[in-house]
């Protein structure tokens, strides 16, 4: 019998690579997609590409629905007959946004998540629950941050942080009743071989560099010594997909980030040499960039939200220890950001001026 999966947060991301894989291993699945009424479109279009490139007969079924309803929007029948059918749940659909307001971040990323556990509570079958936090539920604490720890740091820089972490916790309470495998990735970019469904997190640099380089020298910003973590899709959906199926990762919590991350300025000086074959001549303070992408008309003309700044100073260190011990034996490995970084940089250059990859700027 093939084993069912249920995923939320597609057309999403991080959840197309995890079906792109699913359709290529050795194993048959029942593969179902809860899509919001407005992604449907989207999501069947998707869905369309991804059974034409696959390698293996599982399928795919669509599911209308919505997280932030009570049993997710679903019919009884429907309700019925997906707890009777699925051994898998993977929870991704959450409110990325590092510009979100309040409201919206707790509605979609706390109560969603609420919904989301408690149906899922009711699964007959169920072999493993897999959700999505991430690493940056610390908030603003400092040092060495490990994954078997869930503390509320004093701080939270915006409120996709304060809201994840909370529904970090929300988890956490049903871990003596299912079987559950928390994922923390960092900052998500695009596939190590240079692909990208959107211009966010890291790109916001690549934006930047890209509209200041006609007027002349780039400087730094700021002189923080803080690492700049990011990890490549291709990275995370493979580890996701290994702990979450892997018999050691119930009831664990993995950092998915990189445990060889480069300082934020390096980074930024071979993004610059990569785009402008030049590298920063000056270093402008952080006070100075945050009081300009205050202003709507520079944010927007940069091509980058100011709440990413705030990754800049980053001064946490995320310990996976737990991480690597368990992907063992898998051959899977986080690349290294400055040697994939070629094939980042030629994407973009390629289709920085498709709009539709490029996330509104607030």
């Amino acid at each position: 019998m093939k084993n069912g999966y249920f995923v939320t947060g597609f057309p999403g991301f991080i959840s197309e690579k995890l079906l792109k894989l699913w359709l290529s291993d050795s194993e048959e699945k029942r593969i179902y997609v809860l899509v919001l009424p407005s992604m449907l479109k989207k999501a069947n279009e998707k869905i369309e590409k991804l059974l034409r490139e696959a390698s293996n007969k599982s399928t795919i079924h669509v599911v209308e629905g919505d997280i932030t309803k009570t049993d997710l929007g679903l019919p009884l029948p429907m309700k019925l007959h997906l707890q009777d059918q699925i051994q898998y749940v993977w929870h991704l659909a959450a409110v990325y946004d590092l510009a979100v307001d309040k409201a919206l971040a707790y509605k979609v990323n706390v109560t969603g998540t609420y919904h989301v556990t408690e149906w899922v509570r009711n699964i007959t079958g169920l072999k493993r629950y897999v959700y999505f936090s991430t690493a940056y539920i610390a908030g603003k604490r400092e040092g060495a941050i490990r994954s078997d720890e869930l503390l509320r740091p004093y701080q939270f820089r915006n409120y996709y942080e304060e809201t994840k972490y909370e529904a970090e916790v929300l988890v956490q309470n049903y871990k003596k009743e299912i079987p559950i495998t928390t994922l923390r990735p960092s900052i998500v970019r695009g596939d190590s071989e240079g692909a990208t469904t959107k211009f966010d997190g890291p790109y916001y640099l690549m934006n930047m560099i890209d509209r200041l380089k006609k007027f002349g020298p780039i400087p730094y910003i700021g002189k923080s010594s803080a690492e700049l973590n990011v990890v490549p899709v291709d990275y995370v959906a493979k580890a996701a997909d290994w702990l979450g199926r892997s018999t050691a990762g119930a009831g664990k919590t993995y950092h998915l980030t990189d445990p060889h991350a480069y300082p934020a300025r390096e980074i930024f000086r071979f993004m610059m040499l990569a785009q402008t074959a030049q590298k920063p001549s000056y270093t402008i303070p952080f006070s100075l960039t945050d009081k300009l992408l205050s202003l709507s008309i520079v944010r927007k003309y940069l091509g980058v939200e100011r709440q990413a700044l705030d990754y800049f100073q980053y001064m946490g260190r995320f310990v996976q220890d737990e991480t690597e011990q368990d992907l063992a034996g898998s051959l899977i490995e986080c690349p290294d950001f400055i040697e994939t970084l070629d094939a980042m940089v030629k994407y973009y250059e390629q289709h920085k001026q498709d709009k539709e990859l490029h996330p509104p700027i607030k």
